[in-house]
């Protein structure tokens, strides 16, 4: 029962102290998973967060749900998925009771523009992190760009994306174990 409770707390206070998303979160998440817990590694956090991501949902409950299920089973995943969404429940609400009313003054306006530009340094420090530990040779590197291109060039879904780069991943990996093999 304590890990369960813990499990909610860890992702609660995740989703309490951080904004922007699932990007935006990536370091917090890591942090507190990989270095602080030792629940996964920084691998299959990456690879429980590109999972969230071609996933119907948040990328950080999906991910989330997933670290709990591996913790403590369903139980876990229904308690660290609780715990990340309900910070955010509560805000939502509070603001949406309060905004309302305040959305128009400058003040406010103002506030969302600096609150948009942190939030864009924290998704690029969240990607510069993702691509350290992802893309690590040339061929990485061509895949990147392919991708990079795909997303932003067509309207192709990120579901896809994923799929054929995993795909990409076994195809490149077996011709590297066959050339290895035929030598």
């Amino acid at each position: 029962m304590k890990e369960l409770w813990t499990l909610f707390l860890a992702f609660a206070r995740i989703g309490a102290f951080t904004f922007g998303g699932g990007y935006a979160m990536l370091p917090m998440l890591q942090r507190e998973v990989v270095q602080n817990r030792k629940w996964a590694t920084e691998e299959e956090v990456l690879d429980y967060f590109a999972i969230g991501q071609c996933t119907p949902g948040v990328i950080f409950v999906n991910t989330a749900t997933f670290i709990g299920y591996r913790r403590k089973g369903l139980p876990g995943a229904i308690c660290a998925t609780a715990g990340s969404v309900f910070p955010s429940l509560v805000i939502i609400t509070l603001i949406a009771a309060l905004l309302q009313n305040f959305a128009h003054l400058q003040v406010v306006q103002d506030a969302f523009g600096g609150i948009r530009v942190v939030v864009g340094v924290l998704i690029l420090q969240a990607v510069a992190g993702m691509w350290k530990k992802s893309v690590v040779d040339k061929l990485g590197i061509l895949l990147a760009a392919a991708a990079f291109a795909v997303a932003t060039f067509t309207e192709l879904s990120p579901v896809w994306m994923v799929l054929v780069g995993g795909a990409a991943g076994i195809c490149i990996q077996a011709l590297a174990e066959r050339k290895k093999g035929g030598r």
